[in-house]
């Protein structure tokens, strides 16, 4: 079963804070709330919230202020790719591209419509969750390359060394006293080596493969920053 996705909301007016609470807990969501940005990076450091939902214009530090220090400061790095949606009550091209630059993933002007603001909740949500399988994929390609490399130098090493015992065999095979074990280890050896040539091939073509398969993706930064781009647009 899906865990519940965890927003916290942070606006200065009460009657905002029960309205997304409310509205967002009948929607399935866990909600905890902050009244100024100085609360809100306690609450994140408490809740570790899947989305933020930030007022801009508040006592005590801005939405902007909170953003800065969530991206940017060591002291919060863990929440860096905590997913911010910013309300204001300005509607100035200047100021959003300002919040998408500060690492703001959408962003709603007051007076709002809910229906509007739920569906740019779970479109940042889903987007998040791409955003992570996108880059988890990556983080195992990036394994299974090092894992296949160092597979590859272990089998070259193997066949190298491998043959030079061979080489010793084929000198003992006419000696009575060690002909039998000589012909049998010659006899497997050809077993082995053809086993270790099938091995590197599939090794080979799933290199291929997988560059096939990357080239045929989009990056997660490309990704990204497209969809911010895209988001500026609007």
């Amino acid at each position: 079963m899906e865990a519940r996705k965890k927003i916290l909301i942070v606006d200065d007016e009460q009657i905002n804070l029960e309205f997304f609470d409310v509205m967002l807990s009948k929607l399935g969501f866990t909600v905890e709330k902050a009244e100024n940005g100085v609360e809100a990076l306690e609450k994140v450091r408490r809740f570790s919230p899947d989305l933020i939902i930030l007022d801009n214009i508040m006592p005590k530090m801005s939405g902007w202020e909170v953003t800065k220090n969530l991206k940017n400061s060591e002291e919060y790095s863990d929440f860096r790719e905590t997913p911010i949606i910013m309300f204001s009550a300005m509607d100035d091209v200047k100021d959003k591209v300002e919040g998408f630059e500060l690492g703001v993933d959408d962003y709603i002007t007051k007076p709002y419509n809910f229906s509007e603001v739920l569906a740019r909740i779970r479109a940042v949500l889903r987007n998040r969750e791409l955003f992570a399988q996108i880059a988890a994929r990556e983080s195992r390609i990036a394994i299974a390359e090092n894992l296949n490399e160092d597979i590859l130098d272990f089998g070259a090493f193997f066949i190298q060394n491998f043959q030079d015992v061979v080489a010793e065999a084929k000198k003992i095979r006419d000696n009575p006293a060690t002909a039998k074990f000589a012909s049998l280890f010659l006899e497997k050896s050809d077993e082995v080596m053809k086993r270790i040539h099938a091995f590197e091939e599939r090794m080979e073509f799933a290199a291929v493969e997988r560059e096939r398969i990357k080239k045929m993706e989009i990056e997660l930064k490309i990704l990204e920053k497209q969809f911010r781009k895209g988001l500026q647009q609007e």
